[in-house]
């Protein structure tokens, strides 16, 4: 964990996870096992980011946000190797596009987030049908065919 990273109270982090530099969590957090928060970025209140998840900079996580196991949020809207000449690509030749997740929503295990993405609209939890990418049985439903998918 960085000395620059900016940890709420009562959050905790486990074992090699690794919260870079400016990254920003709210209080009661619960960052899972190896588990990489980028630079920069910020987490609401109450969050969870499972084992093995990967939040890259600069994404925005609103309060009570779930994130699933394995869970990738990609920060490169057309990600290269190389540039057109052929030289290898720096930092300095791209621009960062963070995903947004709103408060309450919910990103199933193995689900990829690409760059710039803000599907994730949530509602704290009070309803299903709000649970991204698990493709689970929706309980209110009542069927194991049926799956829930937000905006299904």
């Amino acid at each position: 964990m960085s000395a620059d990273a900016v940890i709420g109270d009562g959050s905790s982090i486990w074992h090699l996870a690794q919260v870079r530099e400016r990254a920003q969590l709210g209080v009661n957090c619960i960052v899972g096992r190896g588990a990489y928060i980028g630079t920069g970025v910020v987490m609401g209140d109450n969050c969870k980011v499972q084992n093995y998840a990967l939040v890259y900079e600069p994404a925005r996580l609103g309060d009570g946000v779930f994130i699933g196991p394995a869970v990738v949020l990609t920060n490169d809207t057309y990600p290269r190797a190389i540039n057109a000449d052929g030289t290898i690509k720096s930092a300095h030749d791209w621009e960062p596009v963070g995903v947004t997740i709103e408060k309450g929503a919910a990103i199933g295990a193995r689900d990829v987030r690409r760059a710039g993405d803000d599907r994730g609209v949530g509602d704290g939890g009070s309803r299903c049908c709000r649970c991204e990418g698990c493709a689970g049985v929706c309980p209110r439903r009542g069927s194991a065919s049926q799956t829930h998918r937000l905006g299904r």
